[in-house]
């Protein structure tokens, strides 16, 4: 994982320099306005704390990379002039370099820096090439342009149901179109107020769910399943039909770099399910249904779509991917049990047994996709 933690330069004490206090300077690494990364006086492998010394009079961003691979082993970023910043870091023998870069500063590499002797040390993470950035992110956009279209499709075919009066028929049409949604995956929470018109719930409204601000799909299930006509429900079907149309049209001019893109993937990766686990297999999100297990299970088909964007970027440099499909696995056979002949169990009717399996599962299967979002983090793609 890369170094990001955020630590103050530690003052010396006053008197005839230690032992400690010489150890410490050793492991300053300044930074000017003509170099990059100079001052690591005999190098040694093993974990460490270095000391990111910024004398320029510009903001930069400074990382410590394999000469021989490119591979990052550590990344501080917004260090401001005359800041210190700690960068912890886990070298093994062999050749290193600082990268410093900055809006104002522009980019400069240090000269090769050689860590002696034949210890292994931490793993790195090998930089995105820009062709396999450009790869992964159209995937992630035929994706979401794909699913979007399934999702219009089921709308429309909800609010007509709903205009026909056929109340039945679109309880029976809402849970397709709402998981529909639930499964685009990378969208979530990249569609800017389209994501509350279509799928946000009545919390912190004046009014609550008889706010006139409640729209979308909870909008739709609290009155299918609260006895509200036909009459009353025409109109929030029809807001949300040309919600889902318009985004389908506008969503080109919200398209991110490729560089912020792959980012935003990863970190979609872990937070689709920390959602989840937060309002679904909580029933905290349940309007009337009782559908929230089956919103969990399209929110674990969605991770597993990312997972599978992001793979041929993973396999490389992720070692626990194996172990994170085993428990996205068992997390979905818990899921899908509460699924019966006659629909999806509520949360509140599964047993206290069941409950704690699932929530074990869904918090070891978090831990495991936590670290997938740093290895992305601000990525920039190499040539």
């Amino acid at each position: 994982m890369l170094g990001l933690l955020v630590v103050g330069l530690v003052a010396g004490c006053t008197g005839s320099p230690t032992a400690k206090d010489a150890a410490l300077a050793a492991n300053v690494i300044t930074v000017s306005g003509t170099s990059c990364g100079s001052g690591w006086q005999d190098p040694s492998p093993g974990v460490q704390t270095l000391q990111i010394h910024n004398i320029s009079a510009a903001v930069v961003e400074v990382t410590l990379v394999s000469s021989s691979t490119g591979a990052i082993y550590a990344r501080v970023e917004g260090i401001g002039p005359r800041t210190t910043r700690a960068m912890p870091v886990d070298v093994g023998s062999g050749s290193y370099a600082f990268e410093c870069f900055g809006h104002y500063y522009g980019y400069r590499v240090s000269p090769t820096i050689r860590v002696p002797g034949h210890v292994r040390g931490g793993a790195g993470i090998m930089p995105v090439t820009a062709p396999a950035m450009n790869t992964v992110t159209a995937k992630s956009e035929a994706y979401v342009a794909g699913r979007l279209a399934v999702v219009a499709r089921l709308t429309r075919v909800l609010a007509a149901q709903i205009r026909a009066g056929h109340l039945a028929a679109a309880r029976a049409a809402w849970l397709p179109a709402h998981l529909a949604w639930e499964r685009l995956g990378s969208a979530y929470g990249m569609f800017s107020s389209f994501d509350a018109e279509i799928d946000g719930t009545p919390s912190g409204l004046p009014g609550g769910v008889h706010s006139r601000a409640f729209t979308g799909f909870y909008r739709l299930e609290y009155g299918l399943w609260h006895g509200q006509s036909a009459a009353e429900l025409t109109g929030p079907a029809s807001e949300l039909a040309a919600a889902v149309h318009q985004l389908r049209t506008s969503r080109i001019g919200m398209a991110l770099p490729p560089d912020q893109a792959l980012g935003d993937l990863a970190l979609r990766t872990h937070e689709i399910l920390e959602h989840a686990m937060r309002f679904q297999l909580s029933g905290q999100a349940n309007f009337g249904s009782g559908t929230t297990m089956a919103t969990a299970a399209a929110n674990i088909d969605a991770t597993l779509a990312q997972l599978k964007i992001l793979h041929p970027l993973l396999v490389t440099r992720y070692r626990d991917l194996p172990a994170l499909y085993r428990w996205l696995d068992r997390l979905r056979r818990l899921v899908n049990q509460a699924k019966t002949s006659h629909g999806w169990i509520p949360v509140s009717r599964l047993s206290t047994t069941r409950r704690q399996q699932i929530d074990a599962a869904a918090g070891q299967t978090l831990e495991l996709l936590d670290p997938i979002p740093v290895m992305f983090e601000a990525e920039r793609p190499i040539p």
